[in-house]
């Protein structure tokens, strides 16, 4: 049985111009809301995204047909968001772990928050959190495999996961607390 983007993949292997648009229009959705997990705004997300089209582009004929094609393309997503935060890291400003105070916010108000603010208030934690996090609660790795990927220790991804989590409650309740408000004066 054929998998489903094996011709695809052969004709993107054949430099097809037709099979590597058509590859684009299939991913880049997908792909742009990844990239734009990771980056500060549309453009950084912009450039993630042909970044990593092009490593896929230039890699696709790699591709082994074990587990899921679009898990391939995904995986070199992030590895490019990674690359692209540490090129941009002497321009970034970073947070370090002690100056972020735990504080305990009330779960229901994640649950009443909708997506797209929850999205943007990902947006912004500082850059170190917002990889962590999305790495570990969006993308699924460990906290092993952050620490690999990211050179830093198992613990300090832990702790920046747990900070990054303590500061989106913080942002979210004032968020909600905002909307609340806004709502009785209407």
């Amino acid at each position: 049985m054929a998998r489903p983007y094996q011709a695809l993949i052969k004709d993107c292997i054949k430099q097809k111009p037709q099979a590597q648009r058509e590859l684009y229009q299939l991913f880049a959705p997908k792909m742009m809301a990844l990239c734009y997990r990771y980056a500060r705004d549309e453009a950084n997300a912009e450039d993630i995204l042909q970044e990593g089209f092009i490593k896929i582009f230039q890699k696709i004929n790699k591709y082994d047909d074990r587990g899921s094609f679009e898990g391939w393309v995904r995986r070199i997503m992030v590895n490019t968001a990674i690359d692209h935060i540490r090129k941009q890291k002497h321009q970034q400003n970073e947070v370090e772990i002690n100056e972020v105070i735990s504080e305990d916010v009330s779960e229901s108000v994640l649950d009443k928050l909708e997506a797209e603010h929850l999205y943007e208030v990902i947006q912004q934690l500082p850059t170190g959190y917002r990889l962590v996090f999305n790495l570990y609660a969006i993308e699924g790795y460990s906290h092993k495999e952050i620490g690999e990927q990211l050179n830093i220790t198992e613990s300090t991804s832990r702790s920046q996961y747990t900070r990054a989590r303590a500061m989106l409650k913080r942002k979210i309740e004032e968020l909600y607390m905002e909307q609340n408000i806004y709502k009785d004066v209407i």
